[in-house]
């Protein structure tokens, strides 16, 4: 078991190491493992214990150390993960616009529950607490890319895409193109002023007043 989870960087991102390990001075080494670690779980797609271990001996750490830093944060997973890793926001603006019945869609679509990995390790579905993007909201995220203002119909492609393996554009699906207001502009609709607008009037009428004062 253990040698089928041998790890070794490869060559692409040996050099990405060796260019992010070139940013830290020698005796802060230890503040690349958030880098380094992100670096090996995209290439295996989770962080078996080997890989925990390459990085500990890249940085010269304990691997336990390196371990408690994957175990604390979300964005390392610990175990195999789907292909495809689907997000479902639920915090309130996406509660208030219907990300329950979305996450009741992708896991009726897709047969799995929160936390599940499908078998055929195409998907793995998770609940989450706010992707960062509520003025979009609804939001699912698929790995590193957001799909916002999401309803059943816009949903249901975006899987079925997923399904046939081939990966939707992210972004808005409200007609928008990134969070401005869905009804359109209601301020800034105009061109700006050039640089210093206003300044030559002043100007003009402080030397009118050092006239007067002169006087």
């Amino acid at each position: 078991m253990y040698k089928k989870l041998e790890f070794e960087f490869n060559d692409e991102n040996k050099c990405r190491a060796k260019e992010v390990l070139s940013m830290f001075p020698e005796k802060e080494i230890r503040g690349a493992v958030i880098p380094i670690l992100d670096l090996a779980q995209r290439q295996h797609g989770w962080l078996p214990i080997t890989a925990i271990h390459k990085v500990a001996e890249m940085l010269k750490m304990e691997p336990f150390v390196v371990w408690e830093v994957a175990n604390f944060y979300t964005m390392f997973k610990l175990k195999p993960q789907g292909k495809y890793c689907l997000k479902v926001c639920t915090t309130t603006p996406c509660f208030l616009r219907g990300s329950d019945e979305l996450l009741q869609q992708c896991k009726s679509t897709l047969k799995l529950e929160n936390n599940e990995t499908s078998k055929d390790m195409q998907f793995t579905l998770t609940e989450w607490s706010c992707l960062g993007a509520c003025v979009n909201a609804p939001i699912l995220q698929v790995n590193d890319d957001l799909y916002e203002d999401l309803d059943a119909a816009s949903l249901a492609e975006i899987l079925k895409a997923l399904q046939a393996d081939r990966i939707p554009p992210p972004g808005p699906r409200g007609g928008r193109y990134a969070s401005e207001p869905s009804g359109g502009l209601t301020s800034l609709n105009s061109e700006p002023p050039p640089a210093g607008f206003g300044m030559q009037n002043i100007c003009k009428q402080l030397d009118k007043d050092k006239k007067k004062e002169c006087k």
